[in-house]
C-alpha cells in the first residue's frame, strides 16, 4: 500500500490533513472522533477508551479529540466537587497538576495517533476561573515527552481534508472535505436530543461536508441533502453530515447522580470511525459507531 498522510495547522481554527496516495486500493485511511472522556473522572470508562484506541493503533488511525478529555470539576474551591469523583492518585494539593501529569504518562503509547486534542466546557472554564490552559499544558507536556507532534484545538474551528492521487500514467485527481467541529453547547433535550441544531447548522455552515460536536452525551448520525450547482452550471445533489459524539463517562449505574435526580435516561458510551476510501475512481467516506 503506497498512501502518505501529513498533518498541517494553516491556521489556529484550521488543521489541514493531507492524504496523498497512488493507486485507488491505496487509500483506506481511518480517524477515531472522540468526546467527552472526562478522563479523570472515576466513573470515566478507561477499559473502552484503550480498546478503541487499540483499534485505531491497528489500523493505523488518527485520533481527533473535540473537547472535555478532562472532567475536573473537583477543585478546592469547585462548588460541583465531590469525594467521590476524585480517583485516588489524584488526591493531592496539585490536583490539577496531578490531573495533567498523570494523563500525559497513560496516553502517551497512544500520542503519536492522536491529530487533534480540543478544548471543552470543562477545560475552559478552568482557564477562565484558575487562568490555566490545561489542555495546552497537556499537548504541549505529551509532545515534549513523546516527540509528537499532535495539535492543540480551540472550541470550535475546522478540519480540511484533502486527497490527491498520483496514479503514474494517469491525470491526478484531488478533492477536498471539510469537517467543522465544536465542542458543543446547549441541554440536548430529552425528546430532540439536539438533533435541531442540524438544521441550524446547515444554514451557516454551507462550506461544511460534516459537522461534528459533543458536549451533551448523546450519539446520532443525519444527513442533510443538498441541491447545489456546479462552475459550469451543472445541478447535482450532495450531503451535509452531522455527527453527535457520545461520551466515555456511565453516568446512569452509579445510583446517586446528578442525572438520576433529574430523571434523565441512559447516556450512550463510546465514539464514532470515519472511514476514507476509494469507489469508482471517488473518494467515499462512512461512518461507523465506536462502542
Amino acid at each position: 500500500m503506497s498512501q502518505k498522510i501529513d498533518i498541517d495547522r494553516i491556521s489556529p481554527q484550521v488543521l489541514e490533513i493531507n492524504l496523498e496516495f497512488k493507486n485507488r486500493n491505496d487509500l483506506n485511511q481511518w480517524f477515531l472522533l472522540s468526546s467527552d472522556r472526562h478522563w479523570d473522572n472515576p466513573h470515566s470508562d478507561w477499559k473502552l477508551q484503550k480498546k478503541h484506541l487499540d483499534q485505531a493503533k491497528e489500523r493505523n488511525a488518527k485520533v481527533l479529540d473535540f473537547g472535555d478529555l478532562f472532567c475536573v470539576m473537583q477543585g478546592k474551591y469547585d462548588r460541583r466537587a465531590s469525594k467521590s469523583n476524585v480517583r485516588p492518585e489524584h488526591q493531592k494539593d496539585n490536583y490539577l497538576d496531578a490531573v495533567v501529569n498523570t494523563a500525559v504518562d497513560w496516553f502517551s503509547p497512544y500520542a503519536d495517533m492522536f491529530a487533534l486534542i480540543s478544548e471543552g466546557n470543562h477545560e475552559s472554564a478552568i482557564r477562565r476561573n484558575h487562568e490555566t490552559d490545561l489542555i495546552e499544558r497537556f499537548v504541549s507536556a505529551l509532545n515534549y515527552k513523546n516527540g509528537t507532534h499532535l495539535t492543540r484545538g480551540l472550541y470550535t474551528g475546522w478540519v480540511r481534508f484533502r486527497f490527491k492521487r498520483t496514479s503514474s500514467g494517469k491525470k491526478g485527481t484531488s478533492r477536498v472535505l471539510n469537517l467543522n467541529y465544536t465542542h458543543g453547547y446547549g441541554g440536548g433535550g430529552p425528546v430532540t436530543k439536539g438533533t435541531i441544531q442540524a438544521n441550524r447548522k446547515a444554514v451557516y455552515l454551507p462550506d461544511a461536508d460534516f459537522c461534528v460536536s459533543g458536549h451533551i452525551h448523546e450519539h446520532w448520525l443525519l444527513t442533510q441533502p443538498r441541491e447545489r450547482i456546479s462552475q459550469r452550471g451543472k445541478i447535482y445533489i450532495d450531503e451535509q453530515v452531522h455527527v453527535c459524539l457520545p461520551t466515555y463517562k456511565e453516568e446512569y449505574l452509579i445510583g446517586q447522580d446528578f442525572h438520576r435526580e433529574r430523571g434523565r435516561p441512559p447516556k450512550p458510551l463510546g465514539a464514532y470511525w470515519l472511514r476514507f476510501f476509494m469507489e469508482r475512481d471517488n473518494v467515499k467516506y462512512e461512518f461507523i459507531r465506536a462502542k
